[in-house]
Order: C-alpha cells, then structure tokens, then sequence
C-alpha cells in the first residue's frame, strides 16, 4: 500500500488528486492532507480518505476543522510550522499543490526524508530551483513534474537523452484575452481574467493563464527542471490546448504530448510512475478535431513572456524577485486596487528596482536569500500601488 499525502488537497489539482485515489482507495493510505480556507471540503475528504492528518493553512481556522472533525480519530493542525511537520510524515509520495511560494517549505521538508515529491507547485523551482534539486539530490529523493507541459515533456524524454534536446516548445492556450487588443486587455475585469476556455482551474492560475504570467512560469520551470539554456526554450499558442509540449531533438524530429486539457493526465502518470494505468480522461477524436492550430505569442500585449526570459537571463534571485511580484500584484487586482495590465508593469518595475538596487544575480545562493527577496520584492510592489 502506498501512502500519499496531499498538499493543497482543496485546490483545482488536490481534488483531481483526490478523483483518482477514491477510485482505487484500497491501494492507498492517506497520511496527510492540507488546504486553505475551505475547512468543509478539507474536513469531508479526510473523512471520505480516512487521513491520519489534516492541517489548515489559517490558524484561526483550526477550531472549525477541530469541530468538523470531532466524531473521528483524524488529527487537526493549523499553520505553517503544521504543513512543515505534516510533510515530514513518512510517505511514499507527495502531492505539493499549494498555490504560490507558500508551498516552498513544505517541499523541501518532504525532500530531506527521500519522499518522491509529485510537483504542481511551480513556484518552487521558479523561485529556488538550483536548492531544490539539490536538495533533492542530497536525500536521494526524486522529484516528478505535474504541470501538464512540463509532464509532457518529462514524458517525451523517455529513453532520449537531454543532451540530444535542441529545443523544447512550451504550448499556451492564450487564455480567454488571446485575440483581445491592448486596449481593451486595459480594461479587462477581474470576472472576465477568471474564466478560461479550456482549463478548469483555481481563481489565481486561471487569472495568471489570462495574463500569460503562468506561461512566463512555466518557461522558467523548464530551465531549471530540464537544464536548459534560455535560448532553447520556446512557446506557442495552441488554443485547443490539445498538444501540451513537444522537445526537439538535434536530427529535427518533434516529439509532441497529445491528450485531453485533464490534469488527471499528468497527475496520473506521476502517481503511478514508472508504470502507466488507465485512466478516466477522454481519448481524442483526431478525425472530429480535424486539425491543430497555432499562433505566434505576443510578447506586447504579453509582457510577462519577454520578463520570463529576463528573468532566466538573469538568473540568482530575479526567480523569486518575479515571484513575488507576480503574487503581490495578482493580489492587488483581485481586490480591485489596480488594472489588469498594470500587473505586468509593477512586476517589470520591480524586477528592475532589486536588480538595480539589490543585485539579484548570484550563483550561490541560499534558502533564507529566497525568502528574503520574496519579503523585499511584495514590499516593493505594494508600495508602488500606494503611490
């Protein structure tokens, strides 16, 4: 029986998670499962999973986990040092979605004891990739890509070598803005950014997939996950979102990852790799789709794909510089406090503030450096939505 844990079990990928170990229950033993504040669903899949754990991320929210709990044996935590403890669980296998650089520590905690950590939390290596490899490398711990681009591409490397990899191509969907103009990006509301045409997903993903800023992620991600130099990573928009990568190899040959838009795909494979099981995602009709559609992505109306590759270029701390920008500006739109592009231009401002004023390019750096550029760059871009 394997035992699994599930970090952020109440977002869009805990409860994709949670779809597939209810339809083989008996081959699983829940140690952990984390959430935000959705303390009701948090509380009725440990139920429903029979966890030894549930944690809260709000400690103001244990009571009411403690009282939905009541009639079991499920232990309740609250906090961050709570997720720490609960990732330092024995487990065979970690699901680490918890939204934003918040998900940063429970990840490395799971690493130090050789857990296989299932990654779809991609601010962790945007923001300290180098650490986390290492780290990963240190416990002999072994770290699986979830995001569906960066699965697909892990699953195209199968029994290819990277040094034979030439380029690798980033799929987008373009999200529910890719034909608007720069002008009415301006004036795009917060209801409109938070519905996309393909993926079902949380609020803020969904949001960062409007403004290309997950893509601008997810670029970084494969830098720092795969290896690569900046200039060999690409993009494209694919608004069918059908294809989710292809790698190019030295000889010219394209291997595409084609399925579905199901992060049940990617999850699943990382759940029960090294071997592949059946899975309840649709098989494409390629006859009824016809035909795959492309486009060139827009680094104008786009800007977070030209600061991606800034970022890359860069290197040291601008990862979690970007980061924490991104998360802060994000923030302040959802509330209301500013435009939608001005996201872009906070971030770029900022970027540009610490590189200038910090010097955010370094080689070595180290864990408690991440968390500070973090703390410094939301200050940051919190100040310049006062000003």
């Amino acid at each position: 029986m394997k035992r699994i844990s599930i970090f952020g079990a109440t977002g869009s990928i805990g409860q994709s998670t949670i779809d597939l170990i209810k339809r083989d229950q008996s081959a699983y033993d829940v140690v952990a499962l984390t959430g935000g504040g959705n303390i009701a669903q948090l509380a009725q899949d440990a139920r429903d999973l029979s966890a030894d754990i549930a944690v809260t991320a709000y400690e103001d929210r244990l009571p009411e986990l403690r009282k939905a709990l009541a009639d079991t044996d499920i232990e309740c935590a609250a906090g961050q040092a709570a997720l720490v403890e609960a990732a330092a669980r024995p487990a065979d296998w970690i699901m680490s979605a918890i939204v934003g650089a918040a998900g940063l520590a429970p990840g490395f905690e799971a690493l130090k004891h050789g857990t296989t950590l299932a990654l779809a939390n991609k601010e962790s290596l945007v923001t300290a990739g180098p650490l986390l490899l290492a780290e990963a490398a240190k416990h002999g711990a072994r770290i699986l890509p979830v995001d569906s681009e960066h699965s697909a591409v892990f699953q195209a490397l199968v029994g290819e070598e990277i040094s034979e990899v030439e380029r690798v191509i980033i799929t987008a969907s373009g999200g529910p803005f890719r034909t608007w103009t720069s002008e009415q990006l301006k004036g795009a509301t917060l209801a409109q950014a938070s519905a996309h045409p393909s993926w079902d997903m949380g609020q803020r993903i969904t949001i960062d997939s409007a403004s290309m800023f997950n893509k601008a992620m997810e670029l970084i991600e494969t830098k720092e996950f795969f290896g690569l130099n900046a200039d060999q990573i690409e993009t494209i928009v694919h608004p069918g979102s059908y294809i989710h990568a292809l790698v190019g190899f030295r000889d010219g040959a394209l291997m595409a990852h084609v399925g579905a838009p199901d992060m049940r795909h990617a999850i699943g494979y990382a759940l029960h790799w090294p071997q592949r099981r059946a899975l309840p995602v649709e098989r494409l009709d390629l006859a009824k789709l016809g035909a795959f559609h492309f486009e060139a992505p827009d680094e104008v109306r786009f800007p977070a794909l030209r600061l991606a590759r800034e970022v890359m270029e860069i290197g040291g701390l601008a990862g979690a510089t970007f980061n924490a920008a991104k998360e802060a500006a994000l923030d302040m739109f959802i509330a209301g406090d500013i435009g939608f592009t001005d996201m872009a231009v906070y971030v770029e401002q900022v970027l540009a503030q610490m590189s200038s004023d910090l010097g955010v390019l370094s080689d070595h750096i180290r864990l408690s450096d991440v968390y500070e550029a973090d703390s410094e760059a939301r200050k940051r871009t919190m100040a310049l939505g006062q000003s």
